[in-house]
């Protein structure tokens, strides 16, 4: 058995602790930048995007000529949202697992064209409105551990 210190006990000083749903969807709403994954034909794909949340959905816009515009045929998709901070080891992330579609219907094409929010970084012709379902959302929060717990974990002391 590999001694704690080497398995990086010792010096950890967060914890990953889970996250309230409604923690979870207040975090999605206030961001805009995400990074979604599929198994895409040739592989596993991980792509970051801009995006909004509309009506329950996760909208965002990419190139008819690009990877992601796989993704206007039903895909099952991971999106995954955090902020990290590598010096106190505290942050979040949140993952959305869900269908992704593309949006053909004329009447949301014309209501996705005025979503706040739905505005790529990437240059060029970004005319694709993709939506991805929700089937679960969940999220983790690495927090600071009290130096009681710190204790215990060096010196394998027991909570009184």
């Amino acid at each position: 058995m590999m001694p704690r210190e080497m398995l990086g006990y010792e010096d950890s000083t967060s914890e990953f602790r889970p996250m309230s749903p409604r923690r979870c969807h207040e975090l999605l709403e206030s961001q805009n930048i995400g990074r979604v994954a599929w198994q895409a034909a040739d592989g596993p794909q991980i792509l970051p995007v801009t995006y909004a949340c509309h009506d329950g959905t996760i909208i965002f816009r990419t190139s008819p000529h690009g990877v992601l515009s796989e993704l206007v045929r039903p895909t099952d998709v991971a999106l995954e949202i955090d902020e990290l901070d590598r010096e106190s080891h505290q942050g979040w992330s949140i993952v959305v697992q869900g269908r992704a579609q593309g949006i053909a219907e004329p009447d949301q094409l014309v209501r996705m064209w005025t979503v706040a929010g739905v505005v790529p970084w990437a240059s060029g012709v970004r005319n694709v409105f993709i939506q991805i379902i929700p089937h679960r959302i969940t999220g983790r929060i690495s927090a600071a551990r009290s130096t009681w717990e710190q204790r215990q974990d060096r010196y394998g002391f027991l909570r009184p």
